[in-house]
C-alpha cells in the first residue's frame, strides 16, 4: 500500500510532533524535511554541493535540532538548487511501500500535491514562539523575533513558499493540547484510508 501524508506549516506548530504520532499510529515511515534542511545549513561550504552529497550520517548529527541550524535551514532552503536537489529523495521516500508521512514547508504544495491527506499545521507566531524557547531557552522576546523573521524568509521565497495547499485541512494548534491535535490529525488519516 502506497498512502502519503504531507503535513506543512511554520516551525513550532507542532506538526514534528503530529507527523511522529501519526507515524507510529499507522505504522508509516516518517520524514522531517527540515532535517534535510538543517544537515544542508549546518554542513557548511557551498550549500548546493552538500545537499547534492547529502547521506544517512548527515541526518544523525547532534546539532540538527538547534536555534542556529533552524535559522541555517531556512536561509538554504530559499535557494532554488538547494530545493531541487532535495526534491527527489522527498518524492521517493513518500511513495514507498506500507505509507509514509513528511512534514515540512512545502510537501502539500510541492513534493507530493497529490498526498491522499495534506494538513497545514499553524497556531500563532506569539504560541510558537512560546514552544521554541520552552524547548532552547534563550530570550523569548528574542525567539518570538526569530519567529516572525522565518516566517517572513519562508512565506516570502520565490521558490516553493510556506502556504497551505488549496486541498489541505488547516489546524491551528493555538489553543490545542498535544494530545487533541494528534486525535484531530488521526481521524482525518483513518476517514481517507476507509
Amino acid at each position: 500500500m502506497r498512502f502519503t501524508v504531507a503535513i506543512d506549516g511554520p516551525a513550532a506548530a507542532g506538526k514534528g510532533t503530529i507527523s511522529r504520532a501519526v507515524a507510529a499510529r499507522f505504522g508509516f515511515a516518517h520524514l522531517d524535511t527540515g532535517a534535510l534542511y538543517r544537515a544542508v545549513g549546518v554542513k557548511g561550504g557551498d550549500p548546493v554541493e552538500a545537499a547534492r552529497a547529502l547521506c544517512p550520517a548527515d541526518l544523525a548529527r547532534d546539532d540538527l535540532r538547534t536555534g542556529a541550524a533552524g535559522q541555517a535551514a531556512s536561509k538554504v532552503a530559499a535557494i532554488p538548487e538547494v530545493r531541487a536537489a532535495l526534491v527527489q529523495f522527498q518524492r521517493e521516500f513518500a511513495r514507498r511501500e506500507g505509507g509514509a508521512v513528511l512534514d515540512g514547508r512545502d510537501i502539500g504544495t510541492v513534493i507530493c500535491p497529490d498526498a491522499e491527506v495534506k494538513l497545514f499545521v499553524t497556531a500563532s507566531p506569539e504560541v510558537r514562539a512560546h514552544r521554541r524557547w520552552q524547548e532552547l531557552g534563550g530570550d523569548e522576546r528574542e525567539v518570538l523575533a526569530d519567529v516572525r523573521e522565518r516566517d517572513a524568509r519562508d512565506m516570502g521565497r520565490a521558490d516553493a513558499p510556506l502556504r497551505p495547499a488549496d486541498d489541505a485541512l488547516v489546524l491551528d494548534t493555538t489553543d490545542m493540547s498535544v494530545e487533541a491535535a494528534v486525535a484531530a490529525a488521526c481521524d482525518l488519516i483513518e476517514a481517507r484510508l476507509g
